[in-house]
């Protein structure tokens, strides 16, 4: 069986297999410039993304994220070698959103979170003092 990629009219890349063209609107959602999902999940490609270059293969990923099917992890794979540039600089926004909501979270707490600490450092106060 061969397989080969190619980028139809509407400039989204897909596969070809025995002559069938299989276009990436069957597997992501295109939510918008900064959201692409897994179709039929919630599951954004930085999830599997971040996974496979961290060194985990495919297999491993689908074990870790069992509403994923191993062929939407290799669709995922193969959408990111194939745009590879384009994705990465995707990633790099989701990791600068994720740092910037980091340290909103850390600079502004929710009421919970304050809560949390305090019970956090009473416990912590009454071990030192026992």
């Amino acid at each position: 069986m061969t397989f080969g990629t190619t980028v139809i009219a509407d400039n989204k890349p897909s596969f070809l297999c025995k002559n069938q063209v299989i276009t990436m609107n069957e597997y992501f959602d295109f939510l918008n410039v900064d959201d692409i999902r897994i179709k039929g999940t919630r599951v954004g490609i930085k999830t599997v993304l971040d996974d496979y270059l961290n060194a985990m293969c495919p297999e491993e990923i689908a074990v870790r994220y069992p509403t994923l099917t191993l062929e939407q992890i290799y669709a995922t794979i193969t959408f990111y070698l194939h745009n590879r540039p384009k994705v990465d600089r995707y990633l790099d926004r989701w990791r600068c959103y994720a740092e910037q909501a980091w340290q909103q979270q850390q600079q502004y707490p929710s009421p919970a979170i304050r809560r949390l600490r305090a019970i956090k450092e009473q416990r912590r106060t009454r071990g030192a003092a026992a």
